[in-house]
């Protein structure tokens, strides 16, 4: 697989700690973190030090692996009970990614035939850096796929970080970008600023410049008037979790640009792994929806901009309703016609 990214990787495994990419800091400064703890892992994934539902996923499972390299227990039950406890732990930091439980629970199953501890401990660290190679590979998988969709000088809009700093590497909703530049498919992104974290601004904005894509960032309230004015031909996104109907969770702003894209008639994709999708759920009104501090839109930086005591509102997400979507861009191909029946066959 051709490697020509030069965007730094978001999480490594190092043995005793976990090496972490500062989501925070970019675009100013590239700082690495290294978590020693549990505690570390939650802070950073409540925090938004690591933020990206396949990269949340991959770092709670070295978060959980870690955890166990401590355990002093002499029976298989005291174990596998505090790992219970850890793993609920990790699952409270965020309530909307559901790679986040899928990884914590693909750890916690992977240990069901080991024969001694010493040797759950070290499953778990396998199991934890499986779960990132593979995911590096599926979002190489999608890229490709997406791209098929895309043809040379293209205008493409998207929202949030769905990049390579948000997975393993490449990305989901941006890796189709990453391939065009190897692939010398040039394309044209605009990237929404995607308030009030700014993930567009200060993440894929500075990831894309980093590979060599040609993207111009907007403001969220933008979006219309570029379609319009600059030619957009389609818009894609990630997601945080998809429901067994397709209806998707994606950063609140998603379904305004599903919106647009209806009005204006040009495609609307949504790309993620199969470890995104929650068939357990039939459709987007069970999607719990995180609700964040107040101070993320009354404060940029420190800085106050809105008066003392006024109400906020403040999801981090919304659903788009399957309707208004064109595709589903997943590793093992495209899905874009009936969402229930394609998804069911895929977890058949």
């Amino acid at each position: 697989m051709t490697n020509l990214l030069s965007v730094p990787r978001s999480v490594e495994w190092k043995e005793t700690s976990i090496t972490l990419l500062n989501q925070q800091l970019l675009p100013t400064a590239v700082e690495y973190i290294e978590l020693q703890s549990i505690e570390d892992v939650w802070d950073a994934i409540v925090s938004l030090k690591v933020r990206g539902a396949p990269a949340i996923g991959i770092t709670a499972a070295f978060g959980l692996a870690l955890a166990a390299q401590s355990y002093e227990f002499e029976t298989r039950e005291e174990f596998e009970t505090q790992l219970q406890k850890d793993r609920d732990y990790l699952a409270s930091s965020r309530p909307t990614a559901v790679n986040l439980f899928w990884a914590l629970d693909r750890l916690t199953t992977s240990i069901a035939n080991v024969k001694s501890l010493n040797e759950a401990k070290t499953t778990l660290v396998h199991e934890a850096i499986r779960i990132q190679i593979e995911d590096e590979e599926v979002c190489y998988q999608i890229g490709d796929h997406a791209l098929s969709l895309f043809s040379k000088h293209d205008r493409v809009m998207t929202i949030c970080n769905a990049g390579s700093i948000a997975t393993a590497y490449y990305g989901t909703a941006l890796a189709p970008f990453h391939l065009s530049v190897e692939r010398d498919i040039p394309l044209e992104v605009f990237a929404c600023e995607t308030r009030p974290v700014l993930q567009g601004s200060r993440l894929t904005a500075w990831e894309l410049q980093q590979s060599g894509v040609n993207v111009t960032l907007i403001t969220d309230s933008m979006a219309a008037h570029t379609i319009k004015t600059k030619g957009v031909n389609a818009i894609i996104v990630g997601a945080d979790r998809i429901a067994a109907n397709g209806d998707t969770a994606n950063k609140i702003g998603t379904y305004g640009l599903a919106l647009l894209a209806q009005a204006f008639d040009i495609p609307f994709y949504v790309a993620a792994p199969l470890s995104t999708f929650d068939t357990s759920i039939e459709d987007g009104s069970s999607i719990p929806i995180e609700e964040r501090s107040p101070e993320e839109i009354t404060h940029i930086h420190g800085q106050q901009i809105a008066p003392d005591g006024i109400h906020v509102y403040n999801p981090a997400f919304d659903v788009t309703p399957n309707e208004l979507i064109t595709a589903i861009i997943t590793e093992k191909g495209i899905l874009k016609d009936d969402f229930t029946s394609e998804i069911a066959a895929l977890f058949s």
